[in-house]
């Protein structure tokens, strides 16, 4: 089968980037400033306007906003990727919320590159335009998938990440076990992560490495180390103690973080999030199962329960029509699957991938002509290796990531979206 490799990265252009907040709970520490002075909007920013222009398809609620979070990991040498990718559906009048996190792991179809893992998509979009095409295709891609319009989006670098966690003063995160992972051809000249168990205080770098921390439970794991983290966000910001950082906090969020919110739509976001974990925040992720497609680990989602879970959080009733296209969504979706797709790490897969790591290690060392190949064949690389490597890892110690080619790419139809009557601008 063909592959469909990622295109060289073309230089990044100039342009101006509209600043916001970070992930969507972070995005708290605003209530602080909001408090010291800021006014909220006698009618809720977050509101639909009825200009609104929505994708015939998508699913869409008039008193529901949807807010597409990604955290991004991008490298001098190559494009990068959207490590983290999660959905905040608000409702900003009876102050509920919910957060779905997508696994980076998740098979989708994205538009004009086939079959592929989603994070994916902020790399092919990257390569052809720059950042600012990753993240339109991501959004696209995320829309698709889920069938569902995404109203705003929030962007971070991780590097930025990284920053925002120090202005807050670190975090106590209690580490539930030993974490050791060494990765040579990671991170920008290797990454090591070393973590003993129990409470610990973290600084920006540390408590990256612990949402990074990669074991047998693949993006499992990583999502609820994920929810794990927000929630020792949400103790920090939320405390007495940080009043004093705000200053400081503010300006790092305001100069790390790309959105289309305004000022005054993310303090409301924040006043929202806050009264929603009152009321009880709901988490969850795309339900699913693990599968290895020529020796790759991807993320199988359940369409059918996926998609009727967001429409009952959009306050949405599928009618039948929609139901019998959710079906066969769901069929098609399935029928896409390489009949060689396995529970597990094939044996020749792993050898193959071993073979590939140690060829790629002797290149690198060979000559400086080689080194600067593709920079975004190595994002690809790096991606499949992770996948690869995860649910075979051994949870105390996981040796250096194998390179694996990138998946087979398949060409059926692309899932069928619940229909909608599209709203008029």
């Amino acid at each position: 089968m063909q592959t469909n490799p990622i295109p060289p990265r073309q230089p990044r252009r100039s342009r101006r980037r509209h600043r916001g907040l970070l992930w969507g709970l972070l995005i708290i520490a605003f209530i602080a400033a909001a408090a010291m002075g800021a006014l909220f909007a006698s009618n809720s920013l977050l509101d639909k306007s009825s200009d609104d222009v929505v994708e015939d398809g998508l699913l869409t609620a008039k008193d529901k906003t949807t807010i597409m979070i990604m955290g991004v990991d991008e490298r001098d040498d190559d494009v990068g990727r959207s490590d983290t990718l999660m959905v905040a559906t608000l409702d900003p009048k009876k102050d509920h919320a919910a957060l779905m996190s997508i696994p980076r792991d998740t098979r989708v179809k994205i538009k004009g590159h086939g079959w592929d893992k989603i994070n994916a998509a902020y790399a092919y979009g990257s390569a052809k335009g720059g950042p600012e095409a990753g993240e339109k295709l991501t959004q696209r891609t995320v829309e698709d998938f889920l069938g569902v319009n995404m109203d705003h989006y929030v962007v971070i670098n991780i590097q930025a990440f990284q920053k925002i966690i120090d202005a807050i003063g670190g975090i106590d995160i209690d580490v539930e076990k030993r974490m050791y992972y060494e990765d040579p051809w990671d991170d920008d000249g290797g990454l090591i992560i070393d973590l003993q168990p129990g409470m610990q205080h973290m600084d920006g770098k540390t408590a990256v490495t612990y949402v990074r921390y990669r074991d047998e439970e693949g993006d499992i794991g990583r999502i609820k180390r994920q929810q794990k983290f927000m929630k020792a966000c949400m103790d920090k910001i939320t405390s007495p103690a940080i009043i004093p950082k705000l200053p400081n906090v503010i300006s790092e969020v305001m100069s790390s973080v790309k959105t289309d919110l305004s000022f005054r739509q993310l303090l409301e976001f924040a006043g929202t999030l806050k009264e929603a974990q009152k009321n009880g925040l709901k988490t969850e992720m795309v339900p699913g199962k693990p599968l290895y497609i020529d020796g790759v680990s991807y993320w199988i989602p359940d369409l059918h329960k996926l998609r009727t879970t967001l429409a009952e959080t959009l306050g949405i009733t599928l009618n039948a029509s929609e139901k019998a296209q959710l079906d066969r969504a769901q069929h098609e979706y399935e029928s896409s699957i390489p009949a060689g797709a396995t529970s597990s790490p094939s044996t020749t897969k792993a050898k193959s991938s071993s073979n590939t790591s140690s060829a790629k290690s002797s290149s690198k060392s060979s000559s400086s002509s080689n080194s600067s190949q593709s920079s975004t064949s190595r994002s690809t690389s790096r991606s499949s290796s992770e996948g690869a490597s995860e649910h075979s890892t051994s949870s105390s110690h996981a040796g250096s990531a194998h390179t694996t080619a990138a998946p087979a790419e398949t060409a059926p139809a692309a899932p069928t979206r619940s229909s909608n009557t599209a709203k008029t601008q």
